[in-house]
């Protein structure tokens, strides 16, 4: 058997299974994160969880696909070492780029949210009456 063959049939199932992997933890420690990002609520986290998780099956996968020839010859077993470790680098390193991508999103997100709560920084000290306006700044002997 030609070993390019050997490196597909051992680089396509090592990269779909860290793919699932991945994702599969993701989705299931994001869950918080994104009950956090949503306001509590946990539909619409689902609903983004998930939406999250199919996207990137869609990009990493479609990326280990595109990824997938090996250029050059391999002529023993070292030589296809070599390139498969340079081709789960790669993978890896997507992966890991996907997910801070995700997380650096989904944090605006969430500090976006927590801006917006109109909670005013320091408790009132008492009301201001209708109409009222602060004194008009009174000329110095500077400006005179």
């Amino acid at each position: 058997m030609d070993l390019h063959v050997v490196g597909y049939l051992v680089y396509l199932p090592v990269s779909v299974a860290l793919t699932v992997w991945v994702a599969r933890t993701l989705s299931h420690n994001g869950r918080v994160f994104l009950a956090d990002v949503t306001q509590g609520d946990e539909k619409l986290a689902d609903a983004v969880n998930h939406l999250l998780v199919v996207g990137f099956y869609l990009v990493n996968l479609g990326f280990v696909a595109l990824y997938l020839k090996i250029a050059g010859s391999i002529a023993d077993t070292r030589e296809l070492f070599d390139a498969l470790s340079v081709k789960f680098g790669v993978v890896l390193l997507v992966l890991g780029l996907l997910h801070l991508t995700n997380v650096y999103v989904l944090n605006r997100f969430r500090r976006r949210g927590m801006a917006d709560e109109s909670v005013p920084p320091v408790a009132p000290a008492g009301w201001t009456p209708a109409g009222w306006a602060p004194p008009a700044p009174r000329d110095t002997p500077d400006e005179r």
